[in-house]
């Protein structure tokens, strides 16, 4: 196939690079040889060398298995950004486990979803969220809770109390073995869960490194990590990358901005992989509260959201930087292009294929005919990367996985350079702050309430997340119900970045002739 993109790889960047058949966890270990006195992590004003970073793992590690962790089981993660997540991340996969991401701001029945789908054994997750755990934990096939607590002891310090026990060398098979359960969703909307194998996440961690190479400083990198570690970008992007180079990894809990611009002054991070609203907010404070300096970070890039072309203009104008925008899915572990971090780079652009990657544009009747440049089609991406196939749905699996190619239901098109453009999506997949939400879902939690007849979820602009939430609601005849009102009942039952921002009551919602709620209708009459 033609790869027009190819001649836009900076000199001293890969086209291909070598991706051995390791675990997940021997490439940590090859790092942590190599750098083992340097600060694998930081977090505010604690250190940690890749030594030590070693020992707690292996503790945790030996801990876990002398609790009955046997290979395949699933242990779910629900932390913040903190040195727990990544011992907790390696330690599971030492022991052979399979790791389930959770966001933290789950509430009971979404978190319910994810368990029982997965049938987690184990969940480490924050103090402050034992509530919800304690919710929910009787109707799983939870054996274990392991709260970690920033503040007082808690369960998961035992675990890092090295007790003498034994830890056999499991065996890992790197191409079929699963690492990581990341959770996303179909086509009905549920949350599903992605499975991605050792091999799928070494390569993606090798070609991020190939797209950035001849910028990278093996060994002395310190990596502003703010991106949430349970979300696939951060995952991949900052923790897996970061280790393999040898860097620090700044841990950050959350983005706060005043609290961002103070870390940034006092540890002077190098490279930064955010999300679209936090290049925004960063902005926003330098313009209006103080002109801080950013001539420390020599590398950004953004993912999870489209950056709008004019703040990528003006954080490289403020910065001296060059934000490299870039894209990528789930089911790509995820990270599938990005612009060139030297050389051409088009604004608005997702860039180029990453290396051992190929992308093409089908038509959206039969996904098999390629199109010609610039015109808009289904965006197809074949590599190391793509995923093994959705958690215990075949189904799914077979409508996104066709002859080796992974269809992504995003629209786009490619220029005469190789650079691709996304200009919609197929699905109504909302991507709000980088998080993705998926209409159904809310929409489900809202035809709950008493007073409410039909209901119809959209995506529409916001400057500051992208997009927002927005619902159309019919009421039932005499029924009252104030925009506030409906809201706080949304927030009560789903995570923030979820609750839609504003409310709009209409006497009908638009249909088709068969009573298909259109809400192509809506999108062109309201956003």
């Amino acid at each position: 196939m033609d790869r027009p993109w190819v001649k836009h790889i900076p000199e001293g960047n890969p086209t291909n690079v070598q991706i051995p058949e390791i675990s997940l966890q021997e490439l940590l270990l090859k790092s942590v040889e190599t750098y083992s006195d340097k600060v694998a992590m930081t977090f505010f004003d604690q250190t940690y060398t890749y030594q030590q970073l070693e020992k707690m793992i292996y503790t945790v590690a030996s801990s876990l298995y002398n609790l009955g962790i046997e290979k395949g089981d699933r242990i779910a993660l629900m932390l913040p950004n903190c040195p727990q997540y990544p011992i907790s991340y390696f330690a599971t996969l030492l022991c052979g486990g399979i790791i389930v991401q959770i966001n933290p701001m789950y509430k009971s029945n979404e978190l319910l979803h994810v368990l029982n789908d997965s049938g987690a054994k184990v969940i480490i997750c924050l103090d402050s969220l034992l509530p919800i755990v304690d919710e929910v934990k009787d109707q799983t096939d939870l054996l274990s809770i392991i709260p970690v607590s920033f503040e007082n002891d808690s369960k998961f310090n035992e675990l890092l109390i090295d007790k003498g026990y034994k830890l056999p060398e499991i065996s890992i098979d790197p191409i079929d073995d699963i690492a990581v359960l990341q959770y996303t969703g179909g086509t009905t909307g549920r949350s599903k869960g992605v499975m991605l194998t050792h091999y799928n996440l070494v390569a993606n961690t090798i070609q991020s490194y190939g797209t950035s190479q001849i910028n990278i400083k093996t060994g002395e990198e310190k990596v502003l990590t703010i991106s949430p570690l349970f979300h696939v970008y951060g995952m991949t992007s900052c923790m897996n990358f970061t280790f393999f180079i040898g860097g620090n990894l700044i841990l950050v809990p959350r983005f706060e901005v005043e609290q961002t611009v103070e870390i940034i002054e006092k540890v002077k991070p190098s490279l930064f992989m955010g999300v679209p609203t936090m290049f925004i907010a960063l902005l926003n404070y330098y313009h209006e509260e103080k002109q801080f300096d950013l001539s420390c970070l020599r590398t950004c890039s953004s993912g999870s959201a489209p950056l709008p072309v004019e703040i990528i203009n003006q954080f490289n104008n403020v910065s001296g930087s060059n934000v490299a925008e870039g894209f990528g899915l789930s089911e790509a572990s995820p990270v599938t292009h990005r612009n060139p971090v030297e050389g051409l780079q088009k604004p608005g652009s997702i860039g180029i294929p990453i290396p051992n990657t190929d992308s093409k544009i089908v038509d959206l009747a039969t996904g098999e005919e390629t199109l010609s440049n610039g015109e808009v089609g289904e965006l197809v991406i074949k590599g190391p990367q793509v995923m093994k196939g959705y958690w215990r749905m075949e189904d799914e699996t077979n409508q996104v996985l066709r002859n080796g190619w992974l269809y992504t239901g995003d629209l786009a098109k490619m220029d005469d350079d190789g650079f691709f453009y996304i200009t919609g999506r197929k699905k109504e997949l909302i991507i709000a702050s980088g998080y993705n939400v998926y209409p159904v879902e809310i929409e489900d939690v809202i035809y709950q309430h008493p007073s409410v007849l039909e209901v119809a979820i959209i995506g529409v602009p916001d400057k500051y997340r992208g997009e927002t939430v927005k619902a159309f609601v019919v009421l039932k005849s005499n029924a009252t119900l104030t925009e506030d009102d409906l809201i706080q009942y949304c927030r009560d039952r789903l995570a923030s970045f979820k609750v839609p921002r504003s409310v709009e009551f209409l006497q009908e919602l638009p249909k088709t002739a068969v009573g298909k709620i259109l809400k192509r209708k809506l999108k062109e009459q309201f956003s």
